[in-house]
């Protein structure tokens, strides 16, 4: 019997992730499974009918892995998580999805909805994501729908609470039928049950019944055992999840890593930091925050660089030592190992940083180039750090985790530096104007959405929001022939 032969005979009957990987040891495919058994033992069956491209993948699997998890909604985010950090080359090729999709979810608005999107932006809403599976993830939010009843639009002039309200799936805030802070209420928890934590969340509403029924609020206890039953039910219907909490000794990369840095066991909480800007302006710092080898999104943190100049040193140096403050330490934590985009320089200053906030977290660089591991292996007489390289094949789980976090921190540096990038082009327009102030300027911006609208206005729109005098003024700077208005 062959290595592939005495796994597949062991492959257990419950819901995970399966990983196929070739005679390299590479990752080639990861997909989830209802029944891992069933579903993995399907692709070596010959009397199976498979297309070219699954005939293709088949003949290159060598050995395969799995991940079991409790249920298939589990199932979904793990696969989510591992195929972005693997970026195996079957699933982009077997893939029917043209685009991921995240759950969005403006919880600080006046009128909190739920949505779908193919892209997060950084507008202060949580996104949970992404998901490979655009069919699986709807599915499973009309499901949470039945649980945790959220609106999915803002209504337009609408009065009466909608028919969703009536099927017990939208709260009603039109008419009242559930206040703002009850529903912010039941938004946390479903962005609780996305984070993976259903079985604390089912414990705390099975407790919040049992004292609604003990104080003889007996519909609010109704309401709290109907939402235990759904979450029970849920775990029976064949649908995916966004976030499994997995056992940070059970993932390999992990692992490798905590033997890398010399860790007495996995590093569960990883932080990581980048640095964007063009030329040195509208500088910013990225930190988001990896728990159990998955991203933990609700944790990301920006800074905007105070410091000047095209010195990704010094502003590295700065965002560390703002990160570790005594108050942001109190409110964040402290992680167990820290990761930075760059090499020896940009480590060497964020290890300056760490040691003059008192700070001895394990700290490592990942040099885009060669996609080499920078680490401070010992402190010299001069008292300099001395760096060690260290070169892991390129498809070893170790490279991938890290390539995932760096990946991930470059995003979200970067998403935030176009932000601000964005806003100085729109203020520095109508700063040029003479008399015009900030709080004229956001008040036009808010009126009209930028400041290209603003320009296109006529006099009367914009006597509507400021004085006419002011108005004129506007509309005249913009007619000089310096300016387009095509």
């Amino acid at each position: 019997m062959s290595k592939l032969e005495k796994k597949l005979s062991k492959l257990p009957k419950t819901p995970g992730v399966y990983f196929f990987k070739d005679k390299t040891g590479e990752i080639i495919y990861i997909g989830k499974a209802a029944n891992l058994g069933n579903r993995v033992r399907q692709y070596f069956q010959a009397s199976r009918y498979r297309d070219a491209k699954t005939d293709q993948l088949v003949a290159e699997i060598t050995d395969l892995d799995w991940s079991a998890v409790e249920t298939e909604v589990d199932a979904l985010f793990l696969e989510a998580e591992l195929v972005r950090r693997y970026l195996p080359r079957y699933n982009i090729m077997l893939r029917d999805d043209k685009s991921l999709l995240y759950v969005r979810i403006d919880i600080k608005s006046d009128y909190p909805t739920v949505k779908l999107v193919r892209r997060p932006l950084d507008d202060g809403a949580e996104y949970f994501g992404p998901y490979l599976s655009g069919f699986s993830l709807k599915k499973a939010l009309r499901y949470l729908r039945r649980a945790f009843p959220y609106a999915i639009s803002r209504p337009q002039a609408q009065k009466r609470a909608s028919l969703y309200y009536h099927l017990g799936l939208d709260p009603g805030l039109e008419e009242s039928k559930t206040t703002l802070v009850d529903y912010r209420q039941n938004l946390r928890k479903l962005t609780q049950y996305l984070r993976g934590h259903r079985q604390t969340l089912m414990r705390e509403i099975e407790k919040e019944m049992k004292r609604a029924a003990k104080a003889k609020q007996f519909e609010q206890a109704a309401k709290l055992r109907n939402q235990l039953q759904h979450l029970q039910a849920l775990s029976q219907q064949i649908i995916f999840s966004d976030r499994e909490i997995q056992d940070a000794a059970k993932d390999q990369a992990l692992v490798e890593l905590a033997n890398l840095v010399s860790l007495k066991q996995p590093p569960r909480r990883i932080e990581g930091f980048d640095i964007s800007h063009i030329g040195g302006t509208d500088t910013t710092a990225s930190l988001v925050v990896f728990v159990d080898g998955l991203p933990y999104k609700t944790a990301y943190r920006k800074f905007k660089i105070k410091g000047l100049g095209n010195d990704d040193f010094a502003h590295l140096y700065e965002a560390i030592k703002r990160r570790f403050k005594v108050d942001n330490i109190k409110k964040w934590g402290l992680p167990d190992l820290i990761l930075i985009d760059g090499g020896k320089g940009q480590l060497a200053a964020g290890l300056k940083a760490l040691d003059e906030v008192g700070q001895a977290i394990p700290t490592i660089g990942l040099a885009k180039r060669f996609e080499e591991i920078i680490i401070n292996q010992q402190e010299t007489k001069n008292n300099k750090p001395e760096f060690e390289i260290i070169n892991l094949p390129q498809n070893s789980h170790l490279v991938k985790l890290l390539q995932r976090i760096r990946d991930e921190s470059h995003r979200f540096a970067v998403s935030y530096h176009e932000l601000l990038r964005t806003r100085r082009q729109t203020v520095s327009i109508l700063d040029q104007i003479p008399g015009i102030g900030p709080i004229t300027r956001k008040k036009l911006i808010r009126h009209f959405g930028s400041a290209k609208a603003v320009m296109s206005a006529s006099t009367k729109e914009l006597s509507k929001v400021i004085s006419r005098k002011m108005a004129i003024k506007i509309t005249q700077h913009f007619k000089r022939p310096s300016y387009n208005r095509e």
